[in-house]
């Protein structure tokens, strides 16, 4: 079946689930998992024998530039050990046959989908996309879906039927995004498993054919936007607006919290299992004798976990999950408020990952990489673009209007422009400069003549910014 190319979106609504039905969907998830295990498992040792077939290592050696005969080399390759979907779809189906009690709680459709799902994994791997494959346990398996609406999971009269099972939807009929939703054509169903303070929910999640509902205050304008990306903020300047936006803002972050939850867990296994930690080193710093806790030793350790840890892991996970949820929620706010300036978008071609390495913590909290992902998928289906450009070739930080470049620290966060134009803010004046970049090129008369125009609005925001910044502060006692 040819894969569809009309626009799709997606609507979630909750379920309601009695205890028996509960249990069913618990064992036929537990079904599904080790079904994908089982395929992985064989998809990965099909790979392994791709990667060291002669066909192969002589495909890797055919030219980039023969680019039909490079690929057919690599598809005759993976034909030789039937590393295909469809290959692994009717491995699927055998392997659930074979153990009877999978075929009787996961359909042939949802079966085949779990063999995408892990031939997608494996493939990732082989194109160096990824390390390694991880096999899935219960905690990290939360979702199973169906190929179409006709056939396994299905989606009939405001309820969810699979196999047997009937689980109705709580639907809020004054709800405008849930109306238009329901209006749509559905193209295939998955079902969530999610756990809400310590308690197992369960989601549907309608995969609807056509274009989602547009709030009145999200409405995108067809205007340009100039970019610039950083850890914890973004600046945008449009045709006639600028600001500086922070990531997740007023997000709480539970750090205390998780930190005294941290400490009881580490307390509690630490006594359960004492061998699982090497000794205690003590030193003398002057009369003070100090202790440093052993670490826990390598390799693979059996561990004990009494009914306070799995208390406290399950509050722990909760905080990370409200953390999680505000800073999504917030951040769509800043996609939207962008999006309600321009959809044609120009912004340095930023490696987030790269900068996982360096602010690990801060990336995570403030998910910079989410906020461009987001920005990139509604500019484009609204029609509008998203340009990435070089940061080497450009330099915009380093840029002045005359066109000379003067390196700055990361700590400096003042452009002072060597020309006589008032001091901007290092984002804002980078982001001002992407839009006058065309082909990795920064087209300086462009920006010459577009400053004055916006030069109001750059210090404008600029001035928000310090404002906001000031609000934040707060003025220490006097002693």
């Amino acid at each position: 079946m040819p894969r569809s190319t009309k626009p799709s979106f997606v609507l979630e609504l909750p379920l309601k689930v009695d205890s028996k039905q509960d249990s069913e969907l618990q064992a036929r998830f537990n079904a599904a998992m080790r079904l994908y295990n089982n395929v992985l498992r064989e998809a990965k040792t099909r790979m392994e024998l791709v990667r060291k077939s002669e066909a192969y290592q002589a495909a890797k050696k055919t030219s980039r530039d023969q680019k039909k005969a490079r690929s057919d080399a690599f598809n005759k390759a993976r034909e030789a050990y039937r590393f295909s979907d469809y290959d692994l779809q009717a491995y699927a189906n055998r392997a659930a046959k074979d153990s009877q009690w999978i075929a009787r709680k996961i359909d042939a459709q949802t079966q085949q989908k779990l063999a995408t799902r892990a031939f997608k994994a494996v493939e990732r791997v082989l194109f160096g996309k990824a390390k390694d494959i991880r096999f899935r346990v219960e905690s990290r398996f939360r979702s199973v879906e169906g190929k179409t609406n006709k056939q396994g999971i299905r989606w009939k009269d405001d309820r969810i039927i699979w196999a047997g099972l009937e689980l109705p939807a709580i639907i809020d009929s004054e709800n405008v995004v849930i109306k238009h939703g329901l209006s749509c054509s559905v193209k295939y169903c998955r079902i969530l498993r999610r756990e809400l303070n310590g308690k197992r929910r369960w989601f549907v999640q309608l995969v609807l054919e056509g274009t989602p509902y547009q709030k009145p205050q999200n409405y995108v304008s067809d205007g340009f936007i100039g970019l610039d990306l950083n850890v914890s903020n973004i600046a945008f300047v449009a045709d006639s607006h600028a600001e500086l936006l922070p990531f997740a803002e007023d997000v709480p972050a539970f750090q205390k919290e998780i930190t005294a939850l941290q400490r009881r867990m580490q307390r509690s296994q630490r006594s359960l299992n004492p061998d699982n930690f090497e000794p205690n080193l003590e030193a003398r710093k002057g009369r003070k004798v100090i202790v440093k806790k052993g670490k826990p030793k390598k390799g693979k350790l059996q561990w004990k976990k009494s009914a306070r840890v799995r208390k406290a892991a399950q509050k722990k996970r909760e905080l990370e999950r409200r953390k999680t949820a505000y800073a999504k929620s917030q951040n769509r706010r800043v996609v939207n408020e962008i999006l309600r300036h321009g959809k044609h978008i120009k912004t340095e071609n930023v490696s987030v990952k790269g900068w996982q390495k360096r602010y690990g913590k801060a990336i995570g909290a403030k998910s910079p990489g989410f906020v461009q992902s987001e920005l990139k998928r509604k500019a484009e289906n609204a029609g509008g673009s998203f340009t990435k450009f070089s940061t080497q070739k450009t330099a915009l930080s380093q840029t002045h209007l005359d066109g000379s470049r003067i390196k700055k620290p990361l700590s400096e966060r003042v452009h002072q422009d060597i020309t006589g134009i008032p001091e901007h803010h290092r984002d804002l004046f980078s982001a001002f400069l992407s839009r006058s970049v065309n082909q990795d090129k920064l087209v300086l008369r462009d920006a010459q003549n577009e400053y004055l125009r916006l030069e109001s609005a750059l210090l404008e925001a600029y001035q928000r910014h310090l404002t906001r910044n000031s609000r934040k502060r707060v003025p220490k006692q006097a002693v």
